[in-house]
């Protein structure tokens, strides 16, 4: 089952959710605020996407974390940040089951899912 992680109010998400949703496929989306999300499956998503590439360092949230925190993050305080305010998490997350991506682009999709 393909898996679809984000925040249900962002943007992205919903572009990304009607692209599914406009090509049939059949998907299960997992809303970190309300779903949760476990330190085990960031962790697992850092090591395979880079905890860099998981971290989103263009939202309000990040630019609103003191300078003390941008300037000292790591993978181990970029995952507990994440884990505290998961609107920190580049979005969406897209699971194939296969692989994991992140981003949205309709090519990207087109590749990915319809192969």
């Amino acid at each position: 089952m393909i898996s679809l992680y984000g925040i249900k109010n962002c943007d992205t998400i919903k572009k990304a959710r009607k692209w599914l949703e406009s090509n049939g496929i059949d998907y299960r989306f997992h809303d970190y605020r309300s779903d949760g999300l476990e330190r085990a499956q960031l962790e697992s998503w850092a090591a395979e996407l880079g905890w860099e590439a998981l971290l989103n360092k263009r939202g309000t949230t990040w630019r609103t974390q003191p300078d003390s925190v941008k300037n000292s993050i790591d993978e181990a305080s970029a995952i507990s940040l994440m884990l505290q305010q998961p609107a920190m998490i580049k979005r969406p997350l897209l699971d194939t089951g296969t692989a994991r991506h992140l981003g949205f682009k309709d090519a990207d999709y087109a590749t990915w899912l319809q192969g």
